[in-house]
């Protein structure tokens, strides 16, 4: 073991080689310590032995036998190398989200359980996708009325949506993060021949089917899925980008409202316990102007928002004009622009056009002249 006044020796000689990077005035030295603990409010007295620690908030800790404090300028986080790095730029997924849902990845097929609002909501969302993408063709098949279209079910979870739109003739591609609830959705389809041939299951973020391929499904579906993630416009970015010119996108929310908080949060979460606590951050919620918006600046035109309203106690939904709490949106990617015309055949024609006016006056000055 380590003395104090080794250790206490160690952590002096430690801090004057941190504080040599910083050499200049007096002043200087002392605003970076005094921005480094007292503006955090982190110096204190403990009784611990370790050497330091690094924290994920680019703060360095250095613990000794006397005292705490914090160095928070140009200190290189250290990472274990068995960690993972999350880039905001290159994923969508939120690994806290990823926790949550991996505890529960075993209960996605039980009606009675915590995602039986999800089950029920089936009973909405199915008959808005399905009328939405009818009105894109002129024909279909009874029985089988999106047969020949390519959906994309983004956050499948255990395929609680995925199954019903496949046995709507569909070819479904259902990809979430979490491995467990992919591995949950591919054994319930495995029971059915006809979905075990029209679903595919992959563990993957939306991103990897971005970087594999584009524009190629007719429909994608995020149900349940935006207030989940931790860049929502890259989020729409990639949904517009594997979309078909002409492809319909379908969003299933929660509006970012007093109400939408006091509801979904406080009594579905806290009071009720409709679903588990910490499902959801207010902050992630988005009201359907923001969300327009969004869509509109990535090519996507709005052509529907309607309100959805779930009874905790009937186990229902119903749609609503109100908005203020779940609400479902359907917008479709614009189709092929026409190409501009090149800058050196406008020139042309301004310029003859111009020739034409000067040869035109110059016909009527002689004319004058006569």
């Amino acid at each position: 073991m380590w003395g104090g006044s080794r250790l206490s020796c160690s952590g002096n000689r430690f801090l004057g080689v941190v504080l040599s990077r910083y050499r200049g005035t007096q002043t200087e030295c002392t605003r970076l310590i005094t921005s480094a603990v007292y503006s955090e409010n982190q110096f204190s007295w403990t009784p611990q032995t370790k050497p330091w620690v690094f924290s994920e908030y680019r703060i360095m800790w250095f613990k000794s036998y006397r005292m705490t404090f914090a160095c928070l300028n140009r200190i290189k986080i250290y990472r274990y190398p068995w960690t993972r790095l999350y880039s905001t730029s290159r994923t969508t997924v939120d690994s806290s989200e990823v926790k949550t849902f991996l505890a529960l990845a075993h209960r996605w097929w039980d009606e009675q359980g915590i995602y039986a609002p999800l089950h029920s909501m089936n009973d909405l969302r199915v008959p808005f996708i399905r009328d939405n993408l009818l009105k894109t063709v002129a024909d279909h098949q009874p029985g089988k009325p999106l047969s020949g279209m390519k959906i994309l079910d983004v956050g499948c979870g255990g395929g609680l949506l995925t199954e019903p739109l496949g046995r709507l003739g569909a070819s479904v591609t259902g990809i979430d993060p979490v491995d467990e609830n992919i591995k949950t959705a591919q054994q319930h389809k495995s029971f059915d021949p006809i979905l075990d041939k029209r679903i595919e299951y992959r563990a993957c973020s939306l991103e990897e089917i971005v970087e594999e391929t584009t524009e190629a499904f007719d429909a994608v579906v995020a149900s349940e899925v935006v207030e989940h993630v931790i860049d929502l416009e890259t989020f729409i970015q990639c949904c517009c980008q594997v979309l078909k010119p002409g492809g319909s996108l379908f969003i299933t929310t929660i509006n970012k409202t007093q109400l939408s908080y006091a509801l979904g949060i406080v009594f579905a979460e806290q009071i009720a316990g409709i679903v588990p606590k910490g499902t959801h951050t207010w902050e992630k919620f988005v009201s359907p102007e923001k969300l327009e918006s969004i869509l509109e600046s990535n090519g996507l035109s709005v052509q529907s928002v309607a309100g959805m309203l779930y009874n905790p106690f009937s186990g229902y939904w119903h749609w609503s004009e109100n908005t203020s709490l779940n609400y479902a949106a359907h917008a479709v990617k614009s189709g092929v622009q026409d190409h501009p015309v090149p800058d050196e055949f406008v020139f042309k024609g301004e310029t003859e056009e111009l020739r034409g006016q000067d040869s035109t006056n110059a016909g009527a000055q002689e004319e004058l002249k006569k």
